[in-house]
């Protein structure tokens, strides 16, 4: 069996998550490609590991919450990283330390708060992944009855195609249909010991109430933009990397290819689309709390203020918890999805 990760906790991204991430939900095609935390590539040979439709999106809703339970500690010390310097002086700000904020946060808000905006993470895994599997049998369908792409031929590189444009699709349509939840957990998630957001509820109350109901999409247009990438990096990492093993060391264990090459791929696509990620989590912050406006002029303005502001390190800050979670985050979704679904495989309701 083989998994991938992509955009790990960024919405995400990516998108929860986020530089992203991919669930193990389209587990029965082979080749399909899957946005956001780990995915499944082959169908396995054993036909007792077979299981529905349903079933796939649940044990890959809860593989996902639980991989984004166990790695939340990392997740939130990336978002306040990356949110630093929006309301502060750049020139008084210390060196990003995990250790030091990590201090921070048990001495001031406690254990618990390493979990804040964790329960909408969850909330957000299983919607996120059941828009994703349909939207992609929609847009996979739509495609292929376009001529040259019905896959007739046994041409691969329309089937590729199919993947990529498929894939992307679904990742935008999970993405946008979904965003209120990730936009009010980068705030939850965000709020040090001041609380001005006391829940889910609470948030999405006062930010419609505040900033309108728009006000629930800021940032929506950087995660659309770093889907095309997220999936383009992933994909080719992964393949060249997983092709490559395979040619030198044909008897390696699948899973340790599987792990190995995700967890690079990983890596690499959230090396490639941090800096959007990091946009995408200011330009959701942008009014919290009654706060002034710091990013007026757009997307494009954003990237500007931030190099002018900060230079281009500015857009890596918080980059080293991203990294430390990515492994953790492939292996634990990775069996955690395999151990529900030899147990939904042996379930009489299967």
């Amino acid at each position: 069996m083989e998994a991938r990760v992509g955009m790990s906790g960024r919405g995400g991204a990516v998108v929860d998550g986020g530089p992203g991430s991919f669930l193990p939900q389209h587990h029965h095609q082979r080749q399909k490609y899957h946005h956001f935390h780990t995915q499944q590539q082959q169908q396995p040979q054993n036909p007792q590991t077979q299981i529905g439709t349903v079933p796939q999106l649940l044990a890959g809703g809860i593989a996902g919450a639980f991989s984004k339970t166990c790695t939340a500690p990392l997740a939130r010390l990336t978002i306040l990283f990356q949110v630093q310097g929006m309301h502060s002086d750049v020139a008084m700000l210390s060196k990003p330390s995990i250790c030091r904020e990590a201090l921070r946060i048990v001495n001031e808000e406690g254990f618990r708060a390493f979990w804040k905006g964790n329960l909408v993470t969850i909330a957000h895994r299983l919607p996120y992944s059941s828009v994703n599997f349909y939207a992609y049998e929609h847009y996979k369908k739509i495609l292929k009855s376009i001529p040259g792409l019905d896959g007739n031929q046994g041409n691969a590189s329309a089937d590729v195609f199919v993947h990529f444009v498929g894939g992307g699709l679904a990742g935008m349509t999970a993405a946008s249909a979904t965003y209120p939840l990730d936009l009010v957990r980068t705030r939850l998630a965000a709020q040090r010991s001041a609380m001005y957001y006391q829940g889910i509820s609470h948030a999405v109350r006062t930010i419609c109430r505040d900033e309108g109901f728009f006000g629930l999409y800021k940032g929506l247009g950087a995660t659309l933009l770093g889907v095309g990438p997220c999936i383009a990096i992933s994909f080719s990492v992964y393949e060249s990397l997983r092709s490559y093993w395979l040619a030198h060391r044909p008897d390696d264990p699948t899973i340790l290819v599987s792990l190995t090459c995700g967890s690079l791929s990983g890596i690499a696509s959230s090396t490639a689309t941090f800096p959007l990620d990091l946009v995408r989590r200011r330009m959701q912050l942008e009014g919290a709390g009654g706060r002034a406006r710091v990013y007026n002029t757009g997307l494009l303005g954003a990237f500007r203020h931030i190099v002018r502001t900060e230079g281009f390190r500015g857009f890596y800050r918080g980059i080293m918890p991203e990294y430390y979670k990515v492994v953790p985050g492939v292996g634990i979704v990775f069996m955690t999805y395999e151990t529900l679904k030899k147990l939904l495989s042996e379930s009489p309701f299967n």
